[in-house]
């Protein structure tokens, strides 16, 4: 009987720290800015919404490296009408395996990719598109997986997300602003 006690107690004790924590937390918050709200905001993304106005539909017109050693790979995306945007601040290897992937050589994977494969495997997830976006100096991206729950990866290496897009077939979307007209030589 007392040996149920005590486990009883060594419960209570793991649990009251770690809700004493929350609260104050919770505390913290609420001081440093009054307008917080734990509540889940109520528009939400949906992967099968309506494409986004702010986006464009692009598609791999070229991939590359940009420079002899191999150090700087190069990817340009076109749009259908024409636009372009030009990518090359990411590793000769990322560029290696876009490259491979667009050969339909997916043999060899990278390990973190590997790892996504086989988390969306597990949960019947489904890379439905990517969307490329400017965030400061960076280019950054949302990844979209749809299954048994539909998820989106905020914030990613465009490289890396152009590569599994590229891996899974999935859409490529490029926010407007960062997309050009093609130059025309006279």
């Amino acid at each position: 009987m007392k040996e149920n006690l005590l486990r009883v107690d060594f419960k209570m004790k793991i649990r009251n720290p770690v809700s004493i924590l929350k609260n104050r937390y919770q505390e913290l918050i609420k001081f440093t800015n009054p307008k917080f709200s734990l509540k889940k905001s109520k528009s939400t993304l949906r992967i099968d919404q309506e494409p986004d106005a702010d986006y464009e539909l692009a598609k791999i017109h070229g991939v590359g490296l940009a420079d002899p050693f191999a150090v700087q790979g190069v990817v340009v995306l076109k749009t259908d009408d024409g636009k372009e945007f030009p990518i090359s601040a990411f590793s000769g290897e990322v560029a290696q395996y876009i490259s491979n992937f667009i050969d339909e050589k997916r043999d060899s994977l990278p390990t973190i990719y590997n790892m996504l494969e086989q988390i969306c495997e597990e949960n019947e997830l489904l890379l439905v598109k990517v969307k490329l976006y400017q965030s400061g100096n960076a280019l950054r991206s949302n990844l979209y997986l749809a299954g048994k729950k539909d998820i989106i990866l905020r914030n990613y290496r465009a490289s890396d997300a152009i590569a599994l897009a590229t891996f899974y077939s999935a859409p490529i979307l490029v926010r407007k602003d960062l997309l050009m007209e093609k130059a025309t030589v006279n």
